[in-house]
């Protein structure tokens, strides 16, 4: 079944307009935990205009019953710090230094030998791998040759056209990039913009989804439910809950 993995970017976005520590991070964490989420999921970005180093530091040393994810763009500084705390999963994004949030996934196309020497170094410290990709079945099979243990699809699109009438024969890429990951044997990963709303269909129609990252819509959904039901919800939408249990 689909593992939940909560990006808490947006909790420390919150604290960061204030200063000071609250919301704090790590609280925020343990709730996601206590809820029966199985990852959380950070952001660390040049600017630290959300998650900080020392949020990086202070999660890796009290997540020890669920998995870490650091994404992020393969910086030396941000190798450097991925590699100190040894995350269960680093997933790298092709992100400039100033963009708001991911946009885009990997093109594999280009010279990417690059790219190969840092999934060599993640993978020697015990850090599994993974590439933001669109849904798109050569870039796959590329993720798969550069030596990604992983690839997460990249689901704005998705997400977009989900309430109108192209949602079919916009989902049917996710599902063709899903059968040649495993056709390849490479693990299924996928985030952005994903919510109760879209999150059911998506779940249960592409085969061997490992893992989604969720944090935008989970913590808006936050706001009006509390983060612990919040959680449980999405729990539920995956199919891990029962409805009297959320």
């Amino acid at each position: 079944m689909t593992t939940l993995s909560v990006n808490l970017n947006k909790i420390a976005t919150l604290r960061n307009a204030r200063g000071g520590e609250r919301p704090s991070v790590v609280r925020a964490a343990q709730t996601c935990i206590e809820a029966g989420c199985h990852g959380i999921t950070v952001h660390p970005r040049p600017d630290a205009r959300h998650i900080r180093r020392q949020d990086v530091l202070d999660l890796a040393a009290m997540l020890t019953t669920v998995e870490f994810n650091i994404e992020g763009y393969p910086s030396p500084e941000f190798l450097d710090l991925v590699c100190q705390v040894r995350p269960t999963q680093c997933t790298l994004v092709p992100d400039p230094p100033d963009v708001l949030t991911s946009n885009a996934g990997w093109d594999l196309a280009d010279d990417v030998a690059w790219l190969g020497a840092v999934l060599k170094r993640l993978r020697e410290r015990g850090i599994r791998t993974a590439l933001f990709l669109e849904p798109d079945r050569d870039q796959v099979r590329r993720a798969k040759d550069v030596g990604a243990d992983r690839i997460e699809l990249y689901t704005e699109l998705y997400a977009r056209m989900f309430h109108t009438p192209e949602r079919e024969r916009v989902f049917e890429p996710y599902l063709h990039a899903a059968i040649t990951a495993r056709e390849v044997g490479i693990g299924i990963n996928a985030g952005h913009d994903l919510d109760l709303d879209n999150l059911p269909f998506f779940a249960q129609r592409i085969p061997g989804l490992l893992e989604v990252s969720i944090g935008h819509a989970l913590i808006a959904d936050a706001l009006e439910m509390g983060l612990r039901q919040s959680v449980k919800a999405y729990l539920r939408a995956l199919g891990h809950l029962a409805a009297k249990d959320v």
